[in-house]
C-alpha cells in the first residue's frame, strides 16, 4: 500500500490541511446516509482508533450528527484518537465512550468510573443498539488481528457495518487475514481499490464495495500492483470474425481430455471451446464418441496429438487420467509450439518445477488451491491463506501465466500486474465446471489472444455466466449449464 500512501502524501502536499480527510469523510458520511435510508433519529456507532481512519469516521460522524443522527464515538485509544474529528464530533452533538475506562458528553467532559467494565459495557452497549456502526480501529497500514478490546466491540454490532477503507484486521497489500477481523456489509475506500478487497480470504470481510474519489488518479502509478477488468475491458477484447474468415482462420483448439472413467470431462471441456470465438473444435482421446453424440461439429482423433491435425492452441488434463498414455499425451503437446492449456490431471502430471519457459509459445496453468499447493510444495491452507503469494509464486517458478481458481480468481504473468476476477461466484464450487473454463480459455487462445488476456476474459466470462444461469434468486447449476450460458453471456458483453 506504500503507492497509495505515496500518493495521498503528494496530493496533501497541493492541497489546505485537512482537505483530503474532509473529501473522505463527506463521501463516508453520503455512503452511510445511502445506507441508512433516513438519517434522522437513526443511532451511529464509531469503532474509533488512532490513525486517520479513526479521524475519517469520526468527521463522517459529525456530518451525520447535524443531519439528526444520534452518534456515539468509542475510543479505542482516546489519547491518540484524532483530535480535530472529536472536536468536529462534540460540535455537532455527538457522545464519546472510552473504552478504556471513560466517558465524554456533547461538551467534551469526562466523566469518570470506577469500574473499567462500566466503561466497556457503555461502548458496547452503544455499539449493539446502532442502527449502522463504522469501522474506523485500522487503516492500509494495519498488520495481525484485531486487540481483544476492538474484537469484543465487533462482536456486539447487530446493525449495518461499514468499513473505513478496508475492514480492521485484514491485510490491504495481499488479503491475508491473520487473526480476527471485521466482517462488513459494506466497505468505503478511497482513491483506489486496495488488493486486500478483490482477494480472498479478505474479499469475503468487505461486503460490498464503494470507490470513493479524492483526487488520486492522477498520483497513482501507471502500473498497479492487482487490476480487474470492466465489462469494456473484456469487449474490446473478445474476439470477432473478418467477412473473409473461414473456420480455420478463426482458429482451432484442440482438446486432449476425458478417459474411460471420465468422459463427462471430455464433452464438458469440448462445450467450453465451442463458444470460445474459435472457428472449430479437434478432440483428442478416448471419450470421441460421447463427445460426437452431444457435439456433432466436433473433429475428432483417436491420438496421438501430434498426429491429429493442425491446431491453434491445445487444451489438455481435464479427466485425463494418471497413466503412460496421459503422460504421453501431455508430453506431445507441451512439445508443440503453439499455447497450451494445463488443467487438472494434466497438473498432476506436470514434474515439480518444470521450467516452461523453454516452450517455444505460451503457456496456462489452471490449478485451484489443492493444485496449487502441490506444485508449490506447501499446504492447501497456506495457499488459500495467502492467494496472491501464491499465484505469484507460480508465475515465476514455472515461468507460465497461471490461473489461480476459487472464490476469486487470480491470474499472473510474469513482470505483470495480477488480474482478479470480479464475476464470480459460488455456484460455481461444481464438478466439471472447471473444464468448461479449461475449454472456453484454450478457444480464446486459439484465436490469437495473448495469454493473460485469454484467461482474464475466459474467467469474466465463465463467472458471468454463472451468474446468468443462477438467476434471478441463486439456485444451484451444473456445469452444463454455464456452457449453455455463455452464448448470450458473450452478447451482453458486446451490447
Amino acid at each position: 500500500m506504500e503507492t497509495v500512501r505515496a500518493a495521498e502524501r503528494e496530493l496533501m502536499a497541493r492541497l489546505p490541511e485537512g482537505a483530503l480527510m474532509q473529501r473522505a469523510a463527506a463521501g463516508l458520511a453520503a455512503a452511510c446516509a445511502d445506507l441508512l435510508g433516513r438519517v434522522y433519529g437513526s443511532r451511529v456507532a464509531l469503532l474509533v482508533g488512532s490513525g486517520d481512519n479513526g479521524g475519517d469516521a469520526l468527521y463522517a460522524g459529525a456530518r451525520l450528527a447535524r443531519r439528526g443522527a444520534g452518534v456515539t464515538a468509542v475510543l479505542l485509544n482516546p489519547d491518540r484518537a484524532h483530535q480535530g474529528g472529536l472536536a468536529a464530533l462534540r460540535a455537532a452533538g455527538g457522545r464519546t465512550v472510552s473504552a478504556e475506562g471513560g466517558r465524554a458528553g456533547a461538551d467534551g467532559g469526562e466523566a469518570a468510573s470506577d469500574d473499567g467494565k462500566v466503561a466497556a459495557d457503555w461502548g458496547e452497549a452503544a455499539v449493539a443498539r446502532a442502527d449502522l456502526v463504522i469501522d474506523g480501529i485500522v487503516g492500509i497500514g494495519g498488520k495481525g488481528g484485531l486487540r481483544p478490546d476492538a474484537e469484543r466491540l465487533v462482536r456486539a454490532v447487530r446493525g449495518i457495518a461499514v468499513a473505513v477503507d478496508l475492514p480492521s484486521g485484514v491485510d490491504a497489500d495481499t488479503g491475508e487475514v491473520r487473526g480476527s477481523a471485521v466482517r462488513a456489509d459494506a466497505t468505503i475506500t478511497f482513491g483506489a481499490y486496495k488488493p486486500g478487497l478483490l482477494i480472498d480470504p479478505a474479499h469475503t470481510h468487505a461486503g460490498a464495495l464503494r470507490l470513493i474519489d479524492i483526487g488520486l488518479d492522477a498520483h497513482l502509478p501507471a502500473d498497479p500492483d492487482v487490476e480487474a477488468l470492466q465489462h469494456e475491458d473484456v469487449a474490446a477484447l473478445l474476439p470477432r470474425p473478418m467477412p473473409e474468415s473461414d473456420k480455420y482462420r478463426r482458429g482451432v483448439v484442440g482438446v486432449v481430455a476425458g478417459s474411460a472413467r471420465y468422459p463427462g470431462a471430455a464433452v464438458l471441456a469440448v462445450s467450453g471451446a465451442l463458444r470460445g470465438g474459435a472457428g472449430a473444435v479437434r478432440y483428442v482421446g478416448p471419450a470421441a464418441d460421447d463427445v460426437i453424440s452431444r457435439f456433432p461439429e466436433t473433429l475428432v482423433h483417436t491420438g496421438p496429438p501430434a498426429k491429429a491435425g493442425r491446431v491453434q492452441s491445445w487444451v489438455v488434463g481435464p479427466g485425463l487420467g494418471d497413466g503412460a498414455a496421459a503422460k504421453h499425451s501431455l508430453d506431445d503437446v507441451l512439445a508443440s509450439d503453439v499455447p497450451v492449456l494445463v488443467d487438472a490431471d494434466g497438473l498432476h502430471l506436470l514434474p515439480a518445477g518444470s521450467d516452461l519457459r523453454k516452450r517455444e509459445a505460451a503457456t496456462v496453468l489452471t490449478p485451484h488451491a489443492g493444485e496449487a499447493a502441490a506444485l508449490l510444495g506447501v499446504s492447501r491452507e497456506e495457499v488459500e491463506s495467502g492467494r496472491l503469494a501464491a499465484v505469484r509464486a507460480l508465475s515465476e517458478r514455472y515461468g507460465a501465466t497461471v490461473l489461480l481458481k476459487g472464490s476469486t480468481t487470480l491470474i499472473a504473468a510474469e513482470h505483470q500486474p495480477v488480474r482478479v476476477n470480479p464475476t464470480g461466484t459460488g455456484w460455481l464450487a461444481t464438478a466439471g465446471s472447471g473444464d468448461v473454463l479449461s475449454g472456453l480459455i484454450g478457444s480464446l487462445l486459439a484465436t490469437g489472444l495473448p495469454a493473460r488476456d485469454a484467461a482474464s476474459v475466459g474467467a469474466y466470462l465463465h463467472g458471468l455466466a454463472a451468474r446468468r444461469a443462477t438467476t434471478p434468486h441463486g439456485a444451484p447449476i451444473a456445469a452444463y449449464d454455464v456452457s449453455t450460458a455463455l452464448t448470450d453471456t458473450w452478447r451482453d458483453v458486446l451490447a
